[in-house]
């Protein structure tokens, strides 16, 4: 079973989140330790959380709005799968 690290403070995407994760028979978590970590954008220090994240070997799944392309850009640069919210879910079935 993976522990999947979701920090999301839009109430919504998390509990949609969180559901999705336990269908695949992981367990969602709000701390570490993690298998896997979901990152929101619109998380303040984002970036620099990704970056610690990838830094210690784990796999992070960032998303956010798909009209800030920037942002998704510099998750990806920071090591992240970036995708915008329409896909999340999607993508992180397909993770677990």
């Amino acid at each position: 079973m993976k522990r999947v690290l979701i920090e999301c403070r839009d109430l919504f995407f998390r509990g949609k989140l969180q559901a999705v994760v336990r269908r695949s028979g992981s367990e969602p978590v709000r701390d570490e330790p993690a298998d896997v970590a979901v990152i929101e954008l619109t998380k303040p220090n984002a970036e620099t959380r990704i970056r610690e994240l990838v830094r210690r070997g784990i796999p992070v799944l960032a998303f956010g709005s798909h009209t800030d392309a920037a942002a998704l850009r510099a998750a990806r640069d920071c090591g992240a799968r970036a995708v915008p919210n329409s896909e999340i879910e999607n993508s992180l079935r397909a993770l677990l």
